[in-house]
């Protein structure tokens, strides 16, 4: 049996693959990925830890785990991993210059990944755009549209980058709907209807209660607007579309009128030009 177990399966140079090499590396890598298997349930089965976190750890020791495998995997086949490395050096010096965005969305991955700054389901702002948070990666972070397209955005953009966490410390955020009103409006009645139909809205809280604020005097309207909480932050904007339509119905059956920008132009009387 010790005999067969040496038997040699590949052969190059002074590197000879014997069998219970390819064994014990086979062996190994079940067992690490058994490993792998029940650190995730065992992590995912905690109640101390919310979902982010859990996701963020599962990751972190999943990449940990199939690091140490791959390198005990070369020296189980034969390979000195020592030596391999020494005289690998000038040729990851030269990768690290060449592939330096990479490594910089590695690192920013990690960061990404202890911080808790950004989690998984979160609802950010880039460059002006409201994405979902949906997987983060070492490399890179795959987030979701509000027109459900999916787009992969590099780490390094999220940690090098300004960027609006709309649900960082709590789920619920406050959003605005801003109109305009005539000169001659009641605002007691104009008030009592703004907070009346941002109320009745079925996915506005009501604790914090929606709030009126008079805004400002403008050229030829007076400016309100009515503050609401919701913890739909990323379909905000349909909860608006809806709030602007009831708020419209409501201003018009109570004849309270929305202005339009006028202006009076004088005509000067002149002769004709003879």
């Amino acid at each position: 049996m010790k005999n067969y177990a040496e038997t040699t399966l590949f052969e190059m140079g002074a590197y000879s693959l014997k069998l219970h090499n390819l064994v014990s590396v086979v062996v190994f890598i079940g067992l690490a990925m058994a490993v792998l298997v029940v650190t995730r349930r065992l992590i995912y089965k905690s109640s101390s830890l919310d979902l982010a976190k859990k996701f963020a750890i599962s990751k972190l020791v999943k990449y940990l785990i199939v690091t140490i495998a791959f390198i005990a995997s070369l020296q189980l086949l034969g390979f000195n991993v020592s030596v391999l490395l020494a005289g690998s050096a000038a040729l990851l010096v030269g990768l690290g210059f060449g592939l330096q965005n990479l490594f910089t969305d590695f690192i920013s991955g990690i960061i990404l990944l202890v911080d808790g700054t950004l989690k998984v389901g979160d609802i950010i702002e880039v460059n002006s755009m409201i994405y979902k948070v949906l997987e983060i990666n070492f490399r890179t972070t795959t987030v979701q549209g509000r027109d459900e397209n999916y787009i992969i955005l590099p780490n390094s953009q999220l940690t090098g980058s300004s960027v609006t966490n709309w649900t960082h410390s709590e789920v619920s955020s406050r959003f605005k709907v801003t109109l305009g009103v005539d000169y001659a409006t009641d605002i007691p009645l104009l008030t009592s209807i703004l907070t009346s139909v941002a109320k009745a809205n079925k996915q506005v809280l009501q604790n914090p209660e929606p709030f009126v604020r008079f805004e400002d005097f403008a050229d030829s309207a007076l400016i309100f607007s009515v503050f609401f909480y919701t913890d739909e932050v990323f379909r905000v904007e349909s909860i608006k579309s809806d709030i602007r339509t009831e708020v419209f119905k409501a201003l018009k059956s109570n004849g309270i009128n929305i202005p339009f920008p006028q202006r009076v132009v004088y005509l000067k009387n002149t002769p004709d030009a003879q």
